[in-house]
């Protein structure tokens, strides 16, 4: 389909910045440069209808990591380089939150828990003998303590009677906040064309051509923020992960309030509007799920229920409104790409499943990684 003239000039002429992906980094990274280019032409493609991936698709966690997560990341990293990972989700989370308001966005600090089933015993017992050693790493990002041992919910069933207690975490409604962020960028008049997706770019002398399903068109510089399909566009050290969530219908008289973390962070849920959403187990079958197709399994969707009647809602009646899933971007390594590859192409992909967390902040270092190579966008 070629565009019409009108669409050419209005749409496609002159495009200073295109930012591929309109999740919570690519909104981020375009409301970044239009504060650095006031008169700049910026365009963002979104291959779906709304932001495909995971920003509207997550579970709302804003989080920085259990005590098992962090035990498991030093087995592949630096003590140095799991602080600096720390110390990006909680710099992501608060630019999230001073972009846009915590009231916008729902942000609610309830705390959150890492709790341990009895066949997790001995993960349980490490996480405390480890727990000293945690808290004194990352004592110079919060000035205190940020894990206690407390006692489970007793609403719970089949896990140890004590749990690990995070202060500092809380969570999102992640409709809201990507809305908002929507919103941002059509009032600093930031096009936003979706149902485009890019299958191909080429750099050129002046900039770069980029082929959609439906049309060609130049930009000056290209911004890839797709992160879990970054594979798409020729970024190979970044996989896909897919993530299946459900959430219950509204549960009366609720008491479960907070964020809870089980096994490694491979299962996580949380309340919402008096609900339970819970998703995870993409540790059952690591191979199925490193994929970009949307679904869901019999496998997954069987361990997520039995987890919530067994565990989460024992001898409580509910029923299950909706499932779905959402394609995040992982790694050998955790620390998020922010790289420029080539002359006028730069990416900000690889937040595994803290792009909530850091989302924010890797599209803010993505537009000023390009500050220096378009001082002048329009000349």
């Amino acid at each position: 389909m070629k565009p019409s003239y009108w669409e050419q000039e209005t749409w496609l002429s002159r495009v200073d910045f295109t930012v591929v992906g309109s999740g919570i980094v690519g909104l981020t990274c375009a409301l970044r440069l239009r504060e650095s280019f006031p008169s700049a032409k910026i365009l963002i493609l979104e291959k779906g209808i709304l932001p495909q991936g995971a920003s509207t698709k997550n579970a709302g966690f804003a989080c920085f990591g259990s005590v098992s997560e962090i035990l498991d990341d030093l087995n592949t990293h630096t003590k140095a380089e799991v602080v600096a990972l720390v110390k990006q989700r909680i710099h992501g989370l608060g630019i999230l939150r001073d972009r846009l308001g915590d009231e916008v966005i729902d942000y609610q600090e309830l705390g959150g828990y890492e709790i341990f089933t009895e066949d997790d015993k001995d993960l349980f017992e490490t996480c405390v003998s480890k727990l000293e050693m945690v808290n004194e790493l990352l004592q110079p990002l919060f000035d205190a303590p940020v894990y206690a041992i407390k006692k489970a919910p007793s609403s719970f069933q089949n896990v140890l009677p004590e749990c690990i207690y995070n202060q500092y975490e809380g969570q999102i409604d992640t409709g809201k906040m990507m809305q908002a962020l929507i919103a941002q960028a059509q009032k600093q008049n930031i096009q936003i064309l979706n149902s485009t997706e890019v299958q191909s770019y080429d750099e050129t002398n002046d900039g770069v051509t980029i082929q959609t399903q439906r049309f060609t068109f130049k930009s000056k510089n290209l911004f890839i923020a797709t992160n879990g399909f970054a594979r798409n566009l020729e970024i190979p050290r970044v996989k896909p992960a897919r993530a299946q969530v459900l959430v219950t219908k509204p549960v009366p008289n609720l008491e479960i309030k907070g964020t809870f973390h089980l096994d490694k962070g491979y299962y996580y849920f949380r309340n919402i509007n008096n609900r339970i959403l819970l998703g995870g187990g993409r540790n059952l079958d690591f191979k199925t799920e490193e994929t970009t197709e949307f679904g869901e399994t019999e496998i997954i969707q069987n361990k997520l229920e039995r987890l919530l009647s067994e565990v989460i809602l024992p001898n409580i009646s509910y029923e299950i409104d909706s499932r779905w899933s959402g394609i995040m971007g992982v790694g050998n390594q955790k620390k998020p790409i922010v790289k420029q590859l080539s002359a006028n192409v730069y990416c900000g992909v690889r937040l595994g499943g803290m792009g909530v967390a850091i989302g924010s902040l890797v599209g803010k270092e993505l537009a000023d990684m390009a500050f220096g190579n378009a001082q002048n966008p329009k000349g």
